[in-house]
């Protein structure tokens, strides 16, 4: 509801500024302009005076040898203040007919208008030619105006002079339309007797031969103090005041000038109340829109400052990783697998880890499934398999499990809807040859990739998380280790008190934790898994809530690292502050960024606005061709990318700025599950299998295509880090201040201890974290605070 009253008003704020702006007519007098046919206009309004009430088709005019000067197309900030300073010094008052618009802007020059004894008249809202305007559009010419006017002087005028006009005799067909219109409205329209032709800019003298009258009719006189230079038109003011009174004229006011009265009335308090809001509508949105464009502009510059950033980044990590890390890492490595009614994948998982060519361990740990997924992987009797069975505490207190229950000193840990390529597993522990590195990445991808969303799911991953991965890499501040496929060193998960249950985006946090603690954290791209991604925008939106929300909450609490310094030093002042800039900031201004496209297409030049979208997709697709020959896929999916602009990525930043508003609302989230479709299939070695360093792509293993719900959910594969702003987004976030109310448990084994987190994470003696064991840990009563539960 926020949300859309923000954008509500927002587009409400950018149609008043296009229409004030935008539809303001600003051709100039001397422009040709098609006049047509009188042949509906009185005879006795053609030659009649030019003060017409068009409702009664009367008219009226000045007595004789009195002069009504006529100010129209104001007021302006510099020439109106000269001309009034110009009539104050030789005594004269004058008729200023003045635009709506230019009133909003000038509220002051208005008051001092009528303050200093002159009178007031509507010149039309936008100076548009009523002629020509459809007849809602001329009363909400006049309406507006007239409310503006008010709000500006605290009074209301039935003098309108509309744009464009000169004598009687040249009224057509339509002007006297819009005369009669605007005379059932209660205006009464001034049409001129002389003009003086200033907007043509003649010379002073010129100007003053123009205004001078023949004769002794009286007369009223059109010049201008606004829509341009006015110099002339001040210095024949000095010329023609004086020796006009020497002749014996008198200078009054439209009004006096044919005895009208009460030709300017006191506004009602809810016409000024109207008015004065009308005004500060008016002058918000130019300030809204001047913002906007400039923070449009800074968007642009550094999203294009990032996509080039990204691109250096990713082809120097590309050159780098092909030197080996150090000498082969051979030694075995336990698998991690927490598990929660993962009935439906549970088999493909463990039997892609088993036959991985590199020495493994797989432990499941059952965390309390209710469907049979312990019986599942029991019933399989392979080796190097064991089942660990605990009652309901959480994902975090699974991976504790597993971490305490692991016999090796290398750990991956895997999600069990996820599977592994035979070489995953070897490729993903290299790194650990250089003994700075306590985490790696993995490379998620996404096998149900049918359909709009599941191609766009694959793009993302592709373009924006792993683009992004690399980028990290090289910065040395990876946020995330995806829960899918990750490998940890056990000394680094002892050291930071292993995986906490503070947030819900435990992945991001642990990973975090590693930084501070001075370890690197690097991405491996050839160390591959598949994962189910969501098929749903519902599956979808709840997935990545999670993720945008744990994630915030995994930023708020690592913020000391912004003052700290070494490896999280790092984290702080580059991961984070990417995180902010582009899972955050951006996303919070792109429903700005499409309301404004929608106004440049009414407003401005749609072409313009075309161009520059189709030229920000052309750099998105060049972004997506890049990172898909990366990673050795086909570009075929690329061919959705500009469908994506109209649905994904509306859902996405919809979901960032949920989680935002979630989070500084103080809300707190459950753990939103997610279905498992039972598509993964244990994938087939390829050619290039054994290769070790091929950048190549192993075809991807028939995963099947059918849809099988699984009997529950299970964990959330999170594979990456939430998402962004761009159709290809980068790590998301969130934050929760703190855990659920009733997430309580059922009494459940103990996880290992939790990291202290208000001790500094260069603490030299950190907690012990309990030894490798063969067995669950004894239950100590119920698990508080489990954030990563499935309940």
């Amino acid at each position: 509801m926020l949300l859309t009253t923000l954008v509500l008003t927002l587009a409400a704020a950018l149609l008043l500024q296009g229409y004030t702006q935008h539809l303001f007519d600003s051709t100039p007098d001397a422009a040709p302009r098609d006049r047509g046919t009188a042949a509906s206009v009185p005879a006795a309004i053609g030659s009649g005076g030019p003060v017409i009430d068009g409702a009664s088709g009367r008219t009226t005019a000045p007595a004789d040898r009195t002069i009504s000067l006529t100010f129209d197309d104001g007021p302006d900030p510099v020439w109106t203040p000269k001309v009034l300073d110009v009539l104050r010094r030789h005594g004269v008052h004058a008729t200023f007919f003045t635009v709506g618009t230019r009133v909003a802007e000038n509220p002051g020059l208005a008051r001092r208008i009528v303050d200093e004894g002159h009178q007031i008249g509507l010149h039309s809202f936008t100076h548009t030619d009523l002629g020509s305007a459809s007849p809602w559009r001329r009363t909400f010419e006049l309406r507006q105006s007239q409310l503006v006017v008010a709000g500006a002087t605290g009074l209301t005028t039935p003098l309108m002079r509309p744009p464009y006009s000169s004598t009687n005799e040249a009224l057509t067909d339509a002007d006297w339309e819009a005369a009669v219109q605007a005379g059932q409205d209660g205006y009464l329209t001034v049409l001129t007797t002389l003009d003086s032709e200033d907007w043509r800019r003649p010379g002073a003298e010129r100007i003053v031969a123009n205004a001078t009258p023949e004769g002794t009719a009286g007369q009223i006189v059109l010049m201008h103090d606004a829509g341009g230079d006015r110099a002339q038109t001040v210095a024949a003011l000095e010329q023609l005041l004086p020796r006009l009174k020497a002749a014996g004229w008198r200078f009054t006011t439209v009004g006096d000038a044919v005895a009208l009265p009460g030709a300017v009335r006191p506004a009602t308090t809810a016409h000024e109340w109207q008015g004065s809001a009308l005004i500060t509508a008016m002058r918000t949105s130019d300030w809204v829109l001047e913002g906007l464009s400039w923070l449009l502009w800074a968007a642009g510059a550094i999203s294009a400052l990032r996509a080039v950033a990204v691109f250096v980044a990713a082809r120097r990590h590309v050159r780098k990783r092909r030197k080996p890390w150090g000498p082969p890492v051979t030694e075995p490595v336990s698998v991690i697998v927490p598990a929660y009614n993962e009935s439906a994948g549970i088999e493909a998982a463990v039997r892609s880890l088993l036959a991985s060519d590199h020495q493994v361990e797989v432990i499941v740990v059952d965390d309390g499934s209710t469907d049979g997924t312990a019986d599942i992987v029991e019933a399989l009797r392979l080796p190097g398999l064991r089942v660990i069975r605990q009652q309901n505490a959480g994902k975090p207190a699974a991976l504790n499990t597993g971490i305490a229950a692991a016999s090796c000193n290398l750990l991956v840990m895997v999600d069990g809807d996820t599977v592994f390529e035979p070489d995953a597993v070897r490729m993903i522990v290299q790194p650990f040859a250089d003994p700075r590195v306590g985490a790696v990445s993995g490379n998620a991808k996404v096998v149900n990739r049918g359909g709009l969303l599941g191609r766009w799911q694959h793009i993302e991953y592709v373009v924006g998380f792993n683009l992004d991965r690399r980028l990290f890499d090289l910065a040395e501040c990876m946020p995330t280790v995806p829960g899918a496929v990750g490998a940890f060193r056990r000394e680094a998960l002892v050291r930071v008190g292993g995986v906490s249950d503070i947030t819900l985006a435990e992945d991001t946090d642990l990973t975090m934790a590693l930084c501070r603690d001075g370890w690197r954290v690097v991405y491996e791209e050839r160390a591959k898994a598949w994962t189910e991604a969501p098929a749903s925008l519902g599956a979808l939106w709840k997935q990545r809530y999670r993720w945008c929300y744990g994630t915030l909450q995994a930023m708020w609490k690592h913020r000391g690292a912004l003052v700290q310094r070494g490896q999280a030093g790092k984290l702080g002042r580059r991961g984070l502050v990417y995180l902010l800039m582009f899972q955050v900031l951006l996303p919070l201004l792109a429903p700005v960024v499409d309301v404004f496209a929608l106004y440049g297409l009414v407003f401005l030049d749609p072409v313009r606005i075309v161009g520059l979208w189709t030229a920000f997709l052309l750099l998105q697709v060049l972004m997506g061709l890049y990172a898909f020959r990366l990673d050795g896929e086909r570009p075929g999916p690329l061919w959705s990318l500009p469908l994506q602009q109209f649905v994904y990525r509306q859902l996405m930043y919809l979901v960032v700025i949920q989680s935002v508003f979630t989070a500084v609302a103080g809300s707190r989230l459950r753990w939103q599950r997610m279905e498992r479709y039972g598509s993964l299939q244990v994938p087939v070695a390829g050619p290039e299998a054994d290769n070790g360093h091929s950048h190549g792509h192993r075809p991807a293993p028939d995963f099947g295509s059918g849809h099988h719900p699984a009997p529950d959910f299970g964990y959330d594969p999170a594979p990456a880090p939430g998402f962004g702003y761009d159709p290809a987004p980068v790590p998301g976030f969130g934050y929760d201040p703190g855990p659920a109310p009733g997430f309580g448990h059922a009494p459940a084994p103990a996880p290992a201890p939790a990291a202290d987190h208000g001790r500094p994470y260069e603490d030299p003696h950190p907690p012990a974290f309990p030894p490798p064991q063969n067995h669950i840990w004894p239950s100590e009563g119920p698990v508080q605070g489990g954030h990563g539960g499935y309940h």
